[in-house]
């Protein structure tokens, strides 16, 4: 490929016209790509792993997740990171006294209330 400046290599960068720079620029692009063909097939064979692939789905459940989660609190000003702590002491603290059931049964409840709420007041809003 050439232009009116001179010659144009891979990713339109500009060459020497003298052969001999040319050649190495050339060598020295061809080195380049060839490292970074071996670079993407070590990317590819370490992603097509079983853990590898099991661990990238659940980081992106996880984000899926918490954007979800951080999305819905984001109305009352906080967010997933700055309750987690919390979160984590009140299930250390019903793990250790047993509570699970419970637990479960109160949460299920006080969902269904949020729920039942958040229909209502979307019920009173005019559209």
């Amino acid at each position: 490929m050439q232009n009116q400046n001179g010659t144009t290599g891979l990713a339109g960068h500009q060459h020497s016209l003298d052969p001999a720079v040319r050649k190495a620029e050339l060598l020295r692009e061809g080195e380049f790509f060839r490292a970074g063909v071996a670079h993407a097939k070590a990317s590819i064979q370490y992603g097509i792993k079983p853990e590898v692939m099991l661990h990238s789905a659940m980081d992106h459940a996880t984000w899926a997740l918490r954007a979800r989660a951080d999305a819905m609190l984001k109305p009352t000003g906080t967010n997933v990171s700055v309750l987690l702590p919390y979160a984590l002491g009140v299930i250390n603290f019903v793990r250790q006294r047993r509570l699970g059931k419970p637990a479960a049964g109160a949460a299920l409840v006080l969902g269904a209330l949020g729920w039942y709420v958040n229909r209502k007041r979307a019920q009173q809003i005019p559209e």
